[in-house]
């Protein structure tokens, strides 16, 4: 099976965090910005990083919370005028090796492979997620288009009309 590529990789061994958690600061590059704007389907990532509290979580795993900071280009749907934006977003991930995870009924958690987990990769998703589909320009609104009214077409017998 071919093994993805992770455009913000900062992998993370699990059996490394210590009993009372770990603070990780990520930074991306610009040649990792400019792969996951790529990514994304947004025109450019100026600044992108994250500050992640990992902790562990249920015997084996892990629960990875904090934020994701980015300043981001991105394309109104309204005028299709570029316009930079930052975005805070919250993170909350939690993470069980995979014998355990198949056993519990949570649908949100994910598996650590071979006994780690990639911390980019955490962020590089919740921005994908997170980013508003239908972005606009701060203040930007969207005007319905009111058709013309055409003027009633009068009929050449209404004034065989008696009133």
């Amino acid at each position: 099976m071919k093994q993805a590529v992770c455009e913000f990789s900062r992998p993370l061994q699990v059996d490394r965090v210590p009993k009372l958690g770990s603070h990780e600061r990520l930074t991306a590059d610009s040649m990792e910005c400019a792969a996951l704007a790529a990514r994304v389907g947004i025109p450019k990532i100026h600044s992108f990083g994250g500050f992640l509290h990992v902790s562990p979580w249920r015997g084996g795993g892990l629960k990875i919370t904090g934020n994701l900071e980015a300043e981001v280009d991105q394309i109104s749907v309204v005028s299709l005028e570029i316009f930079t934006e930052k975005v805070n977003f919250q993170v909350e991930r939690f993470f069980l090796p995979q014998r355990e995870s198949q056993s519990t009924s949570e649908e949100d958690v994910d598996v650590i492979e071979n006994g780690g987990v990639d911390l980019g990769e955490v962020l590089a998703e919740t921005l994908a997620l997170e980013l508003d589909p239908y972005p606009r320009k701060p203040g930007e609104v969207f005007n319905d288009v009111l058709e013309s009214v055409e003027p009633e077409k009068v009929s050449p017998f209404t004034k065989l009309k008696r009133p």
